[in-house]
């Protein structure tokens, strides 16, 4: 039974990842060309958001939006799945615990890859399998910390929230258990971001610079960027970011803890 239980909050954490890339991946897109062009020291430079969003939409079509999209739902879904699961049963014997004592169109068309396999293969071929894993350990700062940081302020929020609403009123029912996935997964990524985002940043400019040879330390290369445009240069796509990570978190809380309670899993 416990086994059950614990594919099933992997399945809901699947559930959530397909979630966030539906409603997050076009912010993301926009992110990702603020970040690495308007950090350069050359070059063109976006506006704001959306001056960017216009521009892939005018040149791509909506279509632009979504580039890549295929393999961040693989990717999304996968590290979703472990990362809702491995929370959920982590908790669970954390709680067992102390009951026993007493949470673009800039890039030219000849370099565009035509799917996620394509990209992978390419770049196999032009810096062997290390390249595929080019700014892994900046990611893996990222996650750490940004995780963290996200299910700390979830926990926080959904106690407290649910403790008042206890309080307010004893008719608990589903409408406001939505109201607080809303809130708790919408604030849990806005702090995610918020603490994170110079290290997401650092790895935009890992995986996408042309120099092959050139630095991957995040700490050396956000050094850079501060001297050169400040804290803002750091923070750079932080509207986008921002603007993605309310509903796009929002839609991965609601929708993991919808698919709990469809699959019948009990939570405190």
């Amino acid at each position: 039974m416990e086994e059950t239980s614990g594919s099933k909050e992997y399945v809901a954490g699947l559930l959530a990842g397909v979630a966030t890339v539906v409603i997050g991946h076009p912010f993301d897109t926009v992110k990702v060309k603020l970040q690495k062009h308007n950090t350069e020291a050359h070059g063109m430079k976006y506006k704001n958001g959306l001056h960017c969003t216009a521009r892939i939409v005018k040149s791509e079509g909506v279509r632009g939006l979504y580039r890549g999209a295929t393999s961040s739902f693989l990717g999304m879904a996968f590290e979703s799945s472990l990362l809702f699961g491995i929370y959920s049963r982590t908790k669970q014997k954390l709680q067992c615990r102390m009951q026993v004592q007493g949470t673009d169109s800039l890039v030219p068309k000849s370099s565009r890859y035509s799917s996620p396999l394509d990209c992978a293969l390419k770049t196999m071929k032009t810096e062997g399998v290390t390249g595929i894993f080019r700014g892994g350990l900046t990611t893996l700062l990222r996650e750490f910390f940004g995780n963290a940081v996200f299910f700390s302020v979830y926990e926080y929020v959904r106690y407290y929230m649910h403790l008042q609403l206890k309080a307010a009123s004893s008719d608990h029912n589903d409408l406001i258990d939505v109201g607080i996935g809303i809130v708790t997964g919408g604030l849990g990524g806005v702090a995610f971001w918020s603490a994170v985002l110079p290290l997401d940043v650092a790895k935009t400019i890992i995986q996408t610079a042309s120099d092959k040879s050139s630095t991957k330390n995040p700490f050396w290369i956000l050094n850079s960027i501060y001297r050169r445009a400040g804290l803002r240069g750091c923070y750079t796509g932080l509207g986008p970011t921002i603007a993605r990570a309310f509903p796009a978190n929002a839609a991965a809380i609601v929708t993991w803890e919808l698919a709990i309670k469809l699959l019948g899993i009990k939570r405190e």
